[in-house]
Parts: C-alpha cells; sequence; structure tokens
C-alpha cells in the first residue's frame, strides 16, 4: 500500500500567493478500523517529527494497514519560513505574539443540550454526529463574518482533519531537550507503549493545544453521558511526543520513534503487523509536578544537569557567570535544587536575561508499567 500525496492550503501570503503544505494518506482495509491523524513541525524549529514521519511512512507502505492514516508534515509553513541569520524562531506568530500551538478553537459545546437531542443515538450513531458537529464548528469558525487571524486559520484548519480522526498524534520537541511525551490523564496506560522514558500525565482539560482540542471534547461528552447513567468510553486519543531537541535531524533515533508509534497503532489494530512495544523503564509525572525553574539573575549560564537523569537535592543545576561582577562573590553563582527531580529540557540559550526559564523539570515520578 502506498500513500497519496496532495496538498492542504493553509492560508495566504500578502502576495496573494497561498500558503499550501503536503498532505499524505493511506486508505486502511477496514473503514471499522481507527482513524489516524498525525502532524509535525507545528513550531518552525521543531523538524525531528518530520523525520520521524519519513521513518514511519516508510514502514507503513510495508504494513497490513487496516485504518485510514492522514499525515502532515511541515504543518506551518510560516514558522518554518520565520529565519533570523541561522536560526529558525517559528514557535510564536509573528503578526500577534500568540504560540502557534496554543491557537485551537474551544468549541465550548453545551454537551448536556446536544446530548439531550441525540440521546436515542447509538453508541456509532451518536459518535458520528458529534464528529461532524465538531467538524461543522470549526468550518463556522473559518467563515465567521469578522474573520480570524493568520495563525487561528492555520490551527483550525488543522484542527479540522484532527477531528476526523480516532487517534492524533502531534510530533514536537523542546529548546534542549530529552524525549518526552503528553498523555491525558484518562488514557495514560497508552504512555506505556511508545518508545519514550518520561510521560507528562495532563489533565482533562482544555489548554489550546491540538491533543487537547483533539480529545476535550470527547472526555466532556464521556463525563456527561456517565453521569446521566449511559456507560460511553472516550473513543479519541491524542498525545503530544516531544522528539529531542529543535533544529536537529537524526533519522537513526527517528527510527526509534516511529517503533513506538508503530507499537501503539498496532495495539490499537491500526496495523495488522504485531509490533511489541520497546522494553525500558517509564516514568509518569502530573503536570501540577512539572516544575519551571527560572533564572535568579541575568547571565551567562552554564547547564550543568543532564537531561533525562535524576538529579538530586543539592547536586549542581547551573552556573552563573556574570563578567561584570568579577573579583566578588557574584561572579559564579551555583543554581541548585532543594528536592529531587528529573530535568526535561531548559533554555536553548546560555545568555540569559532575569526571569528566564532556564529549565523545566519533572518531581514526584511514579512508574509506569506495561
Amino acid at each position: 500500500m502506498k500513500f497519496k500525496q496532495s496538498s492542504l492550503t493553509v492560508g495566504e501570503l500578502a502576495t496573494g500567493h497561498g500558503l499550501s503544505v503536503p498532505l499524505f494518506h493511506i486508505a486502511g482495509k477496514d473503514s471499522q478500523a481507527p482513524k489516524v491523524f498525525i502532524q509535525a513541525n507545528v513550531h518552525g524549529a521543531e523538524v525531528q517529527g518530520n523525520a520521524v514521519i519519513f521513518q514511519l511512512m516508510k514502514r507503513l507502505e510495508q504494513m497490513d494497514v487496516q485504518g485510514d492514516v492522514t499525515i502532515l508534515p511541515l504543518a506551518n509553513p510560516l514558522g518554518i519560513n520565520q529565519k533570523s541569520g541561522e536560526f529558525t524562531l517559528g514557535r510564536f506568530d509573528p503578526i500577534t505574539g500568540v504560540n502557534w500551538n496554543r491557537e485551537y478553537l474551544d468549541h465550548q459545546i453545551d454537551v448536556a443540550s446536544w446530548y439531550q437531542r441525540h440521546c436515542e443515538l447509538d453508541d456509532k450513531a451518536l459518535i458520528a454526529a458529534y464528529r461532524a458537529e465538531l467538524i461543522a464548528s470549526c468550518d463556522a469558525h473559518l467563515n465567521q463574518q469578522w474573520g480570524v487571524t493568520t495563525g487561528k486559520r492555520l490551527a483550525v484548519t488543522l484542527q479540522q482533519l484532527a477531528h476526523q480522526a480516532d487517534i492524533v498524534i502531534d510530533l514536537h520537541t523542546g529548546p534542549k531537550s530529552c524525549k518526552h511525551m503528553y498523555c491525558p490523564e484518562y488514557d495514560v496506560n497508552s504512555a506505556t507503549l511508545f518508545s519514550i522514558a518520561y510521560t507528562l500525565v495532563i489533565p482533562n482539560e482544555f489548554g489550546g493545544a491540538m491533543d487537547e482540542a483533539a480529545f476535550c471534547p470527547w472526555w466532556q461528552l464521556t463525563e456527561h453521558m456517565n453521569a446521566v447513567g449511559r456507560d460511553f468510553q472516550v473513543p479519541v486519543a491524542a498525545f503530544t511526543l516531544e522528539l529531542g531537541s529543535q533544529e536537529l535531524i537524526d533519522l537513526d533515533d527517528a527510527l526509534t520513534d516511529a517503533h513506538g508509534i508503530l507499537a501503539y497503532l498496532s495495539h490499537r489494530g491500526v496495523v495488522a503487523d504485531k509490533v511489541e512495544p520497546a522494553q525500558m523503564p517509564r516514568y509518569g509525572c502530573y503536570l501540577k509536578d512539572y516544575k519551571k525553574y527560572h533564572a535568579p539573575s541575568a547571565g551567562l549560564v552554564e547547564y550543568k544537569a543532564s537531561l533525562g537523569h535524576i538529579l538530586y537535592s543539592g547536586e549542581t543545576l547551573a552556573n552563573v557567570l556574570r563578567l561584570d561582577r568579577f573579583g566578588t562573590n557574584e561572579e559564579l553563582t551555583e543554581l541548585v535544587l532543594n528536592q529531587d527531580c528529573v530535568p526535561i529540557l531548559h533554555f536553548a540559550s546560555a545568555s540569559v536575561y532575569q526571569g528566564t526559564e532556564l529549565y523545566k523539570v519533572m518531581t514526584n515520578l511514579f512508574k509506569l508499567n506495561l
């Protein structure tokens, strides 16, 4: 089975030229199997997801694909082409300053009223009707009288594609980062299938990102249905995979992550081929225990803590060099934390303002078991 390529228009430049990105689709054999949507590179510098997609597509074409798979690499042409010298800046919409991954639509559907109008439907028909409602909501937002911002048009166009799927995987990276993933509380067991050691377990709430935009409407519907006595399971799964550091491509490492995605897709019946998850220790951390450490002073930072490895209380997190204070006891300041943690990512630059988010660390970790 081969992928078919088309294109998706996500906006227009001031010159009138259309912004389009390549879109790949492979039709599964079984219309009842889960449908998949995978995207990468919503942030311009976060390119490794494209390498994972390359490895994933090469393998899917050799497999027995049961469910439809839609893949969108290079999802944000504006961000990808937002360059300054040798660096790619594209994390924020330069027009509005909003994070490209916080532009998705919160539908705010009155699920109680909606369900009252559709409660006679069986589960299959109800899922189809609610999916149509979400897609129509995106369409109405894009075509509203007052228009939408450039970033919102891009995001909601992508969101329409995501709402057509049962499984949504959004591929990102950090600035300087080890691999980790975001997984909603209701689906935490799924994190044991991916080839990623650290999982942030996020609340079943909308915060603006793609994974939340995909699963939150379904969680809200499920919660209401269960409250009124109808047994219903969330039919949509959505994850954000953080695949290391930005501005880097590593095809060998991408193969490892493609295997993890395939293990999950195999588990869900998207592919008939049996793909076993990697044998590795996996740990979870609730979002409330994911801490940000901000620079107590400006200066030049030597990042000492190794990403993805435990840092014990009192060990050096980083050193701050202040040449303007040479010859004083403030010329070199050691930064330490008073609790054990696992550093996950740190700021990309060694030159920082006071208050810069230097590190993000996981605390109160717990083991995830296959």
